[in-house]
């Protein structure tokens, strides 16, 4: 099953699987709830689940699944590389977690092995990966993480501004810093980065 709520990227991972021998793409889903519930009827042996979806993260269609389709072995299939994410993925029980940036025969060899039982994730090299890059929100100053805080919640700069009692200017230039010093170039970035944080943190 492929779950994710770009089209054009949705149909173009399913023909690279379709096109593989002994694969099969039984269910598309563009939204956690189309994912929970077909998930739950057709019970795919594996899922590549976006972590951005519309209506929440790909961690919450891992996590119905793990109780739905327990058998189903999910690969995270994301442009979003963050820490928090691949330990977010690696506790809701994802086995694989790749970027969209790869190549689609490498796509077909993370579905194969994780059909056959492996894992591609563990902590050590989660514990790598959080070594080797320190927490970027340590950059941000006090009202840009409450900027960051509110633009998770999906509020508008004006929303923002009449929150916080500023310019709309001064809220765009917030979020601006904020997400330069993220290394993100979208909202929905931080809507997702932020929903990895509170899976790791506040579960």
């Amino acid at each position: 099953m492929i779950v994710d709520d770009h089209e054009v990227v949705r149909r173009g991972i399913a023909d690279v699987v379709s096109a593989a021998d002994g694969l099969e793409v039984v269910a598309e889903a563009g939204t956690v709830a189309d994912a929970v519930r077909r998930g739950g009827l057709l019970r795919p042996a594996v899922a590549l689940v976006d972590l951005q979806l519309p209506d929440g993260t790909g961690i919450e269609v891992i996590r119905a699944l793990a109780t739905s389709s327990p058998q189903t072995r999910a690969v995270v299939l994301t442009s979003f590389d963050d820490d928090d994410a691949v330990a977010a993925a690696v506790e809701s029980g994802a086995r694989a977690y790749v970027l969209k940036t790869v190549r689609g025969a490498e796509i077909v060899d993370v579905v194969r092995a994780v059909a056959a039982g492996r894992t591609l994730l563990d902590e050590r090299t989660l514990t790598r990966r959080r070594q080797a890059h320190p927490d970027p929100t340590d950059q941000l100053t006090a009202s840009e993480t409450r900027v960051l805080e509110l633009v998770a919640t999906g509020m508008t700069n004006r929303d923002i501004a009449e929150r916080l009692g500023l310019a709309e200017k001064t809220v765009k230039n917030h979020v601006t810093s904020m997400l330069a010093k993220l290394g993100l170039s979208r909202r929905t970035q931080v809507i997702a980065w932020v929903a990895s944080q509170h899976s790791t943190t506040w579960r």
